[in-house]
């Protein structure tokens, strides 16, 4: 059967409609060859995302790894880091370990330790002690925390410590400074290697005041050990004592100097004015 030709005007609409089809997507010329496809620029993209959170990372810095070590009253340890660094830590101290992907952090949580720091040409060591860092800039020093009171000592090379305020200091061998609250003290020349003789098990005191050997005392002993007077902090211990009879070296400090020592039932003890 033979299709019916369209009315006139259905056939005048239709045309005019593909007349607008062709004038809207016009066909390329005979011989000419299709225009060509755009591709996708997904990978490029990636590619770009990717470097771009690389990048944000690297600046960022956060902790990949994080590993915490104590030691008891009566242990030492010898800890070896993964970029050729050593840090012994004394009795009784506490420490948290963080790697970075361009920098090396060691947070003292409490009690002493000394580092002894592998070089790196970009990336920094630091020791957070609360309210002081300390940013390594050579190679061998001792921190001691108690509370939020720090004190470094420097062996080998440089170090920055800065507390609260904008201003930090310098520490060069055989300099300490101490840092109460954030508040840095004055920078002072020490026997760095008597500063360091508990790693020999050994106390050195040299005119140390009472408070900083009472504070020791009671890390070895692993009992606390109170002041019934703040105007006795200031009294000056000297001499060379054995860490492991911090116990005998409390009884000690009578025949020292003008005090008595009282011992609680709860293993504490308190130190009074005789």
């Amino acid at each position: 059967m033979k299709p019916q030709p369209l009315p006139a005007p259905a056939d005048e609409a239709l045309q005019r409609h593909r007349q607008a089809l062709r004038e809207r997507f016009p066909l390329p010329a005979r011989g000419e060859p299709p225009p060509p496809v755009r591709r996708r620029k997904a990978p490029a993209v990636a590619l770009l995302c990717v470097a771009g959170a690389a990048a944000l990372l690297a600046w960022i810095d956060p902790a990949w790894r994080t590993e915490r070590v104590a030691t008891r009253a009566d242990q030492r340890l010898v800890l070896n880091l993964s970029d050729g660094s050593t840090v012994t830590l004394d009795t009784a101290t506490r420490l948290r370990v963080e790697r970075h992907l361009r920098s090396r952090r060691v947070a003292l949580e409490s009690g002493r330790a000394l580092f002894e720091v592998a070089p790196s040409a970009w990336r920094v060591f630091t020791v957070d002690a609360g309210a002081a860092q300390v940013r390594v800039l050579g190679t061998a020093f001792d921190v001691r925390r108690w509370g939020e009171d720090v004190a470094v000592t420097v062996l080998r090379g440089r170090v920055a410590l800065q507390g609260r305020a904008a201003a930090g200091v310098t520490l060069e061998p055989g300099q300490r400074a101490d840092a109460q609250d954030g508040l840095l003290g004055p920078v002072r020349r020490v026997d760095a290697e008597a500063a360091t003789a508990w790693r020999d098990g050994r106390f050195v005191f040299q005119r140390t005041p009472l408070a900083e050997v009472l504070r020791e005392i009671a890390r070895y002993r692993g009992q606390p050990v109170h002041l019934a007077s703040p105007a006795l902090a200031g009294l000056e211990v000297s001499g060379v004592y054995r860490t492991a009879n911090a116990a005998a070296l409390l009884d000690l400090l009578p025949t020292l100097l003008p005090v008595r020592v009282q011992h609680a039932a709860d293993g504490s003890a308190t130190v009074v004015a005789r």
